[in-house]
């Protein structure tokens, strides 16, 4: 198996899918979390011995590196979700313009 697939397996793992009204299905996480603080509330896990934001390794493994001064933008508006099709690399700037229209 494939380090992609793998990722893929583990984090599917621990996912439910749910239709929250988007367009397609939501891929809710059901483990870890950052907290429910400033900055908080999105999916976390252990990948090679780091703790990494899931939305993020979904993004990679499925689109490729993430450059420094970007963000992943949760289309759905959920950030528990790990859908790698609602999940969009954006500015700074344009994320929270996206949060604020909310």
């Amino acid at each position: 198996m494939c380090r992609r697939s793998e990722i893929e397996e583990k984090v599917y793992s621990l996912v439910e899918i749910q239709d929250l009204g988007f367009e397609t299905p939501c891929h809710i996480w059901q483990g870890s979390h950052s907290g429910d603080g400033r900055g908080g509330g999105y999916p976390r896990m252990c990948l090679n011995g780091q703790t990494m934001a899931v939305h993020r390794v979904m993004f990679t493994n499925q689109y490729g590196i993430i450059p420094g001064k970007k963000q992943i933008d949760h289309k759905c508006r959920n950030r528990m979700c790990v859908n790698p099709d609602h999940l969009e690399m954006v500015t700074h700037k344009e994320n929270q313009r996206r949060k604020n229209n909310a």
